[in-house]
């Protein structure tokens, strides 16, 4: 084991600050269950109050990804310097990416780790090697959480650095995943959101061939498990059994998070998506036509090297047509290590924007003109959380954070991860309201 020269006692307070996506919080989740079996009090936090030490997951996907992280270790290494804190501690992507050079600019920072492997983080801050039982403590409400069911990427996207950062896909076996989904639903969770770089391609490397279908079969199967939700499925990947499961099996949720990224043949090619329009408009006809009540959610990028005026119109007009139930747009970001990374023209930034932005004005039309379809429906709900004299829920197309909420006004008392059937009688254009 390395020795870090850290001197932190037990029962020290460690706030755990996590940046960056659903699977940086399974990580982070999995490290404070850890440090408290260890002795430590550890405990999920978006500030270091309170604790005698902090540890930052970060992140490093994209420029404003970067920029956050680095301000976050800023503030606290203020608070250090200002007594709030003894210890600053930073891991993750970023520091896979620039360790050295991270080192060298913030000597102040007390140790950086890559990512937690045998626990390396648990002894490094109990100064000797430990090896503490794998155990989570949710960050989440306690009645969704997390499954991630692989690490790593074996795609070769022209823009991602993850394949750099997390190496070749790693599927965790069946078993572990069922035994980890039974903990959770045994500690309150009823929805569990199956995330990874990947999640189409789970199994290809382990068992030779795609296991989600079956992973979300054996996980419906476990009492307690009322909602299953499907998050970054690559559009190659993407199978007729998985489609076959979303449609037909009733505890999974009628969504599908699939990033699209782009619709120019062109375009598409420079990504190295390994997709033409053509196979992305027959695949999203396929998902419309083989699953009723399908929300799609998608990602795209505006502002790739070259990208024509053109080639952004055919995305817009692509957007226009499928009318997608949830988008998400993204700047193209230079990331240094990428393929795409030296590639010209560069389109400015102002353009990137405001193309960005036109694909979300269309897009809150779309979403409120499919809100406004809901009103005088029925709709079942999970509730996340009570604001004043208002609850705020979801509905099967609506992943927690990102999604539309469904506010609900009633006088009965409703319990925090209560299903509900809510009477929707408003509309805007990312939310809906209803009365229960």
């Amino acid at each position: 084991m390395k020795n870090y020269n850290i001197n932190l006692k037990k029962n020290s307070r460690i706030a755990i600050i996590t940046l960056g996506c659903s699977k940086n919080t399974v990580d982070s989740e999995f490290i404070a269950g850890s440090l408290n079996k260890s002795g430590f009090k550890a405990f999920h936090s978006n500030t270091f109050n309170n604790a005698d030490a902090v540890l930052i997951n970060t992140c490093s996907f994209i420029l404003d990804a970067k920029e956050e992280s680095i301000d976050v270790i800023l503030q606290c290494l203020e608070a250090k310097k200002r007594g709030l804190l003894s210890y600053v501690f930073v891991m993750g992507c970023l520091i896979q990416r620039y360790k050295n050079k991270l080192q060298e600019e913030l000597p102040d920072v007390d140790a950086f780790f890559t990512f937690n492997h045998n626990n390396e983080i648990v002894n490094a801050l109990r100064g000797k090697v430990y090896n503490a039982p794998e155990t989570r403590l949710i960050s989440t409400p306690k009645h969704y959480a997390y499954l991630k069911i692989s690490d790593g990427c074996n795609r070769n996207c022209s823009f991602c650095v993850i394949p750099s950062i997390k190496g070749k896909y790693i599927s965790m076996p069946v078993e572990k995943l069922v035994e980890e989904a039974n903990y959770l639903v045994d500690n309150g969770t009823k929805e569990i959101i199956i995330v990874a770089q990947n999640t189409a391609y789970y199994g290809k490397d382990l068992y030779k061939k795609g296991k989600l279908a079956s992973l979300i079969d054996k996980l419906s199967k476990i009492d307690g498990v009322e909602w299953i939700r499907l998050h970054y499925l690559y559009p190659t990947d993407f199978t007729d059994d998985i489609i076959d499961v979303v449609r037909d099996n009733s505890k999974v949720c009628k969504y599908i998070d699939i990033p699209l990224q782009h619709i120019s043949d062109r375009i598409l090619h420079q990504m190295n998506r390994g997709m033409s329009k053509k196979d992305t408009v027959n695949l999203v006809e396929k998902l419309r036509n083989n699953i009723p009540d399908l929300a799609i959610r998608t990602t795209f990028i505006t502002g790739f090297p070259g990208e024509t005026k053109a080639e952004f119109n055919e995305l817009k007009e692509f957007v226009e047509l499928f009318q997608f139930e949830r988008m998400g747009v993204f700047q193209y970001s230079a990331e240094e290590g990428t393929s795409a990374y030296n590639m010209k023209p560069e389109v400015p930034n102002h353009i990137k924007y405001k193309r960005a932005e036109e694909l979300m004005l269309l897009q809150q039309e779309i979403s409120y003109q499919n809100n406004l379809q809901k009103v005088g429906q029925k709709l079942k709900v999970i509730i996340d959380a009570k604001m004043n004299d208002y609850y705020i829920g979801r509905t099967q197309h609506d992943s927690p954070e990102i999604d539309n909420e469904v506010i609900i006004k009633s006088d009965k008392k409703i319990k925090i991860g209560d299903f509900i059937d809510v009477l929707i009688n408003n509309a805007e254009e990312f939310d809906i309201f209803a009365e229960y």
